[in-house]
């Protein structure tokens, strides 16, 4: 079940504090009262000459359809919510247009032309849902900035209706979840519109050594929008890459070491990896919950910042979300900050988070120097004292491998009517099925973890050495001698070009210290090599989201690095026509060591 073939309709709301909008500057909007006759129009201009394989690789070349240029698709380009919903409150859009329009764009872009396949299915529910929001407002009832603004949700985050979660496996496609995880029904309270669910690495990446990065069984290969041969990162491949394109304005992804800001590094937009409790992973597919964590992508910091306020809270379904209790706020606006780089201590991260690429090396200098121009102060080098003994991953693996067994088979108690109940039918399902889940690489991770090589001694010293070489001894060891805000390192490298064969190519990454401290990160986009989309990390201790939201907004308001992407077919090519995805070699590699990243 790979199409969009599901619909879904409200769950249970939980109660969450939702402020009023704040100012913020808005696009000169156009009207759009006739949005879905004039998206409607651009049908007949789309050809679509594509054969695809089971693998969700490219067999034929297509035709990238034409720009689509009416009124309500211009309006869309680089929208935000505060432009949106200005254009909603002066009656110049609804919810259900605006639900019209990113659904035939979906149509346009995500299943046919580009075919980027970032979305695995739509919400049919939702314009129903969305015209009940348009009601609202007209009585005068907006529940807050979110109210009829659709949301893309990544497809390891439960909603009680019909769409699937089944974090891309067809192993869990089936019956639907009977609730909504808690973040899915604090959207739903604050108004915002579940347009579907995001295409993803599948099992969020904890599947095999040699994974590419943005596959599933159930939605094969997400390609990237800014050239359609390279990676878009995982594993929330499908959340940032949705968003980067313009199919919607906002999304949910989910991290546990990279699976936030790598793809919104590699897709140029924004991602918030929140501090582990502050949002709720009740209902959420999971790999490890020492390291889990829910967090949005948008194309502005503005408007990641707007769905983390919406997010946050205690949650009785989930005992760490305790811990945030007195330290979130329901709304993060008001720590946006065009001059948020004036007087703050900013620490430069280089040892062992650097040096693996010029590209991104060359743009890291020129962020930080822009930083330096906008009146912060730089203490440069600022390296992470035990970032040796972190980039080994000993710890965290054992962590990650002790943890995934027991929480994944605690969550499948909770799924009825899908075909597997616990880890062990997983991999059996898998063998079963080998032509469409296990044709491009296996579940080296799963049978690892299956095995249960570590004994709960091995998994407390390893999680208690975890916790104090990237908090005490690490993170906050730097910040504390330096007296920082927050510490700057570069995201990743420019993509990789796809190959379902070998797997990731991967060089090098920041994520890992604050994975296993369980610290917040945000990627802001920062520049680009050969077209591609390259950002820069903002680090910081636990709750330290209020502090990173200004420094990220002051970074985005002097360099502007965010680019709309063209859907290239490949770097140097200057035409939107599409040529297969090919990879680089027939010959898989007999072994690897495996890497702990984008999961």
């Amino acid at each position: 079940m790979t199409g969009r073939d599901k619909s879904g309709s409200n769950g249970s709301p939980e109660p969450n504090e939702v402020p009023g909008l704040a100012r913020r500057r808005f696009l000169q909007l156009s009207a759009a009262a006739a949005a879905a006759p004039a998206l409607t129009a651009i049908g007949g201009a789309v050809t679509r000459a594509s054969v695809t394989s089971a693998g969700g690789t490219r067999a034929a070349s297509v035709r990238a359809i034409p720009e689509l240029d009416t009124t309500i698709d211009a309006m869309l380009q680089e929208a935000t919510i505060a432009d949106l919903q200005a254009a909603m409150g002066s009656g110049r859009l609804t919810s259900r247009a605006l639900v019209e329009a990113y659904l035939q764009r979906i149509r346009f872009l995500d299943d046919q032309g580009p075919t980027l396949r970032s979305i695995i299915e739509t919400n049919p529910d939702a314009r129903s849902i969305a015209e009940t929001l348009d009601e609202e407002r007209r009585a005068g009832d907006v529940r807050g900035p979110l109210h009829g603004i659709p949301v893309l949700l990544k497809d390891n985050i439960d909603t009680n209706d019909e769409l699937q979660t089944a974090a891309g496996s067809l192993a869990l496609v089936g019956t639907p979840a009977t609730r909504d995880a808690t973040v899915a029904a604090r959207l739903r309270r604050a108004g915002a519109v579940i347009l579907g669910k995001a295409n993803l690495s599948e099992w969020a990446n904890f599947r095999s050594f040699h994974s590419s990065s943005g596959w599933s069984g159930r939605g094969g290969q997400v390609l990237n929008p800014y050239a359609l041969d390279r990676n878009p990162c995982g594993s929330s491949s499908g959340s940032a890459a949705a968003v980067a394109a313009n199919l919607v304005a906002v999304s949910l992804g989910t991290e546990t070491d990279g699976s936030i800001v790598c793809p919104s590094s590699t897709c140029g937009v924004v991602g918030i990896k929140p501090t582990v409790g502050l949002t709720s992973r009740a209902g959420v597919i999971p790999i490890a919950h020492t390291q889990d964590t829910v967090g949005p992508h948008g194309r502005t910091v503005a408007d990641a910042a707007t769905v983390l306020g919406a997010l946050v809270g205690p949650d009785p379904r989930d005992p760490m979300t305790q811990k945030s209790a007195g330290r979130f706020y329901a709304d993060y606006r008001p720590f946006l900050d065009p001059d948020g780089l004036r007087g703050a201590r900013i620490g430069v991260a280089r040892q062992g988070v650097s040096g693996y690429s010029e590209e991104t090396d060359a743009v890291f200098e020129q962020a930080i120097r822009a930083m330096r121009d906008a009146g912060a102060t730089i203490i440069d080098p600022a390296d992470i004292p035990t970032i040796d003994e972190i980039g080994t991953g000993e710890s965290e693996i054992i962590v990650l491998v002790y943890e995934f067994k027991r929480d994944l088979n605690a969550y499948l108690d909770t799924r009825t009517g899908v075909p597997i109940g616990s880890l062990a039918d997983a991999i059996r399902f898998n063998e079963d099925h080998r032509r469409e889940e296990l044709r491009w690489f296996g579940q080296e991770w799963f049978e690892l973890t299956q095995a249960d090589p570590f004994s709960r001694a091995d998994y407390r010293a390893a999680r208690a050495r975890a916790r104090q070489i990237g908090r005490r001894d690490g993170i906050d060891a730097i910040l504390e001698l330096h007296g920082l805000d927050a510490l700057v390192a570069p995201t990743g490298s420019p993509a990789w070009s796809t190959d379902l064969i070998n797997g990731d190519l991967f060089l090098g990454a920041s994520s890992s210290p604050a994975a296993i401290a369980g610290y917040p990160l945000i990627n802001v986009p920062a520049g680009h090599a050969f077209g591609l989309p390259l950002g820069i990390t903002f680090m910081g201790t636990a709750w330290s989201e209020p502090t990173l939201i200004g420094l990220a907004s002051g970074f985005e308001a002097v360099t502007q690095a965010r680019q709309k992407p063209t859907f290239r077919e490949t770097v140097g090519s200057t035409t939107n026509e599409v040529s297969p995805v090919v990879a680089s070699s027939v010959l898989r590699r007999p072994t690897r060591a495996p890497v702990v990243t984008g999961l």
